[in-house]
C-alpha cells in the first residue's frame, strides 16, 4: 500500500484502507489522534472526546467542517481507536453517513504502523473521502514531524488521480 490507500467497493458500499509507517512511537501517534488540541491543528477539527469504551466522540472537521458524532466502540490506548461516524444529511453528504472509523497502531522498531480503516461508507462518500483522507494523513505526518502542514486542498488535488472517481 505504501503511502497511498485503497478503496474496496462492494456494490453501493465501500471501505477505505490506509497504511502509513510513521517514524514516531505509538504513544505519540495516539496523542495526535485523540488530543483535541492536536486534532485542531492537523485535522482542522473541533473535537470532544469522552475517551473510554462506550464513550462518545463529536467532531466538526476539515475544510467542509463536516459534523459527526458517534459512540467509541474500542478505546485501547496506544493500539486501537474505533468509533462510529454518524453524519446527518448536508450539502456534501446528501444522504448523511453511518460508518465506522478504526485506527490501529502497531509498534515496528522505533516506528508506528498506522492502519486506518473507514468502513460501511456509501460508495459515493468513499470516493470523495479517499483523496481527502490521504491529504489528512499527509498533514498528520507533517504535524508529528513538526514540519509546516501541507495545504489540504493542494494535497487532495494531487492525490485524486491515485483513487477511483465517481462514475
Amino acid at each position: 500500500m505504501g503511502s497511498d490507500g485503497r478503496v474496496d467497493i462492494d456494490g453501493e458500499t465501500a471501505t477505505l484502507i490506509f497504511e502509513r509507517r510513521l517514524p514516531h512511537p505509538p504513544e505519540r501517534v495516539w496523542r495526535a489522534l485523540t488530543d483535541p488540541e492536536e486534532l485542531r491543528q492537523w485535522f482542522m477539527a473541533k473535537a470532544k472526546i469522552d475517551g473510554r469504551p462506550g464513550g462518545s466522540i463529536e467532531m466538526i472537521a476539515g475544510p467542509a467542517q463536516f459534523h459527526w458524532t458517534g459512540r467509541i466502540l474500542t478505546w485501547n490506548p496506544v493500539s486501537v481507536l474505533e468509533y462510529e461516524f454518524n453524519a446527518e444529511p448536508c450539502e456534501q453528504l446528501p444522504d448523511g453517513e453511518r460508518s465506522v472509523v478504526r485506527y490501529e497502531l502497531r509498534s515496528v522498531g522505533a516506528c508506528t504502523l498506522l492502519t486506518l480503516t473507514h468502513s460501511r461508507l456509501s460508495k459515493r462518500t468513499a470516493l470523495g473521502f479517499a483523496p481527502g483522507t490521504h491529504a489528512f494523513l499527509d498533514r498528520l505526518e507533517a504535524h508529528l514531524a513538526s514540519r509546516p502542514l501541507p495545504h489540504w486542498r493542494a494535497t487532495y488535488d494531487a492525490a485524486k488521480s491515485a483513487y477511483p472517481t465517481w462514475s
